[in-house]
């Protein structure tokens, strides 16, 4: 059996959750349930469970709180949401289980079978991590960015950012769309302040958005093929480095 804790401040939705798992999974027995950090932390500290699913918002803190409590990880968790796009992204990066609210019958099958077809994993408090960083990402993803320039201030979606392009003590800043904004910055400001996660400068010249590459060509140091066309020599030196960012 796997001994399972339901973690969530909504008690209808540990009520359908365990009614699921009840009629659907009878692989588990469910140990606890709690409604918020603190009494979590009692529960799983009391009855040393599996499987723990954990609501990512609670009313006292939110699921990174607990976990970060409960270092090093004993148990595997299924995070159970109703967050947007951008957090599904980060999930799925991440390889972590999840489940969207509604909660689908099958999918809470599968998500069951994938528990007891794997041990305990021996990375869960990296997965964790990794799991923190790419959430950050995709937060600033959905931001915009103030652009200086000659005239004041532009404010841009920064995923709407194709690349960024010196030139001189200015940078051009080249956006999906095909416009150009000057920028009174150097490129070297942007690439101190940019996060790497997203944007990494493969040539002194050039800053992309890791996410706009359309194809990657091979050479000495090779060259990206962006989304609007335009291809760009990879310094030989970013090379490596650059491939296990692609491949990450």
């Amino acid at each position: 059996m796997i001994r399972t804790v339901l973690v969530d401040d909504e008690i209808d939705s540990i009520r359908v959750l365990q009614k699921l798992l009840e009629s659907f999974c009878p692989q588990v027995a469910i140990v606890g349930t709690a409604s918020g950090v603190e009494t979590a932390l009692q529960v799983i500290r009391e009855t040393g469970p599996d499987l723990v699913f954990l609501d990512i918002e609670m009313a006292q803190g939110n699921a990174f709180d607990l976990l970060n409590q409960l270092q090093p990880l004993q148990f595997q968790f299924i995070f159970v949401t109703a967050f947007d796009d951008y957090a599904i992204r980060a999930f799925k990066y991440s390889a972590v289980d999840y489940l969207l609210k509604p909660v689908d019958i099958d999918d809470l099958r599968s998500a069951i079978s994938r528990v007891q077809e794997r041990p305990l994993e021996k990375d869960l408090t990296q997965k964790m991590r990794t799991l923190l960083e790419h959430m950050g990402t995709f937060q600033i993803s959905q931001q915009k960015m103030a652009i200086p320039t000659i005239t004041g201030l532009m404010f841009v979606p920064v995923q709407e950012i194709l690349r960024f392009e010196a030139k001189g003590n200015y940078t051009n800043i080249i956006m999906a769309n095909n416009d150009t904004i000057l920028a009174t910055k150097t490129i070297k400001d942007y690439e101190e302040a940019l996060p790497e996660a997203i944007f990494y400068r493969i040539h002194n010249s050039h800053i992309i958005n890791l996410s706009r590459i359309r194809e990657y060509q091979k050479g000495r140091g090779g060259s990206v093929v962006m989304e609007d066309g335009t291809v760009i020599e990879v310094a030989s030196r970013r090379r490596e480095e650059f491939l296990r960012k692609l491949l990450k």
